[in-house]
């Protein structure tokens, strides 16, 4: 029986999404920064589109609702556009995520939780009973100001753009070399 890894970041420093690859091989992942160390876990493009829908959702509801302070609503994005940190340490490839609004710490807090068997379709934090479980998924929890959280929305749009172009025909991507698009029945684009 294996023991679960937990990755604690409070306070994090740095949160970013890059890739590595050119666009059409592009591997994918989150990177987070702290006093703790580094932390880098591998994710899908869909999964980054969701979270950046999501956090975007959050900041929204937080500011309508006045969950937050004027001071930590009015700090302006953080802008980083550094590459990410070398060696890339795979710790594992995300599963299941999960942000929420700490309004006491006035922090959003996202967990990542690793792909695992089957059984673990939900994300389950640190305080649930995993003795009898073989093999338990890894887990990064982190905690960030509303600023990071507005750089890492405006990051993660720009490295999702910064793939393939979509035909304009059928949506799909296009290869360097064209692609057979569906509606113009096998010809080249």
């Amino acid at each position: 029986m294996s023991e679960r890894i937990i990755f604690n970041h409070e306070e994090a420093t740095r949160f970013i999404v890059g890739t590595i690859g050119i666009p059409g091989e592009r591997a994918f992942f989150i990177q987070v920064n702290s006093v703790f160390g580094r932390t880098t876990v591998a994710v899908e493009k869909s999964q980054v589109v969701a979270l950046e829908e999501r956090l975007r959702e959050l900041i929204t509801e937080v500011r309508r609702s006045k969950l937050a302070s004027l001071d930590e609503l009015e700090l302006a994005a953080t802008i980083d556009n550094a590459e990410l940190e070398f060696p890339i340490d795979e710790e594992f490839r995300a599963g299941v995520m999960g942000i929420s609004w700490d309004p006491d710490a006035q922090r959003v807090c996202i967990e990542i939780q690793s792909i695992a068997d089957g059984e673990f379709t939900e994300l389950i934090s640190g305080d649930e009973d995993l003795a009898d479980v073989e093999d338990p998924p890894d887990l990064l929890r982190l905690t960030v100001r509303l600023n990071q959280i507005r750089g890492f929305c405006n990051r993660a749009a720009v490295v999702v753009q910064s793939g393939r172009q979509t035909c304009l025909f059928c949506g799909l991507p296009i290869d360097t070399t064209g692609h057979l698009c569906p509606r113009s029945n096998g010809y080249r684009r």
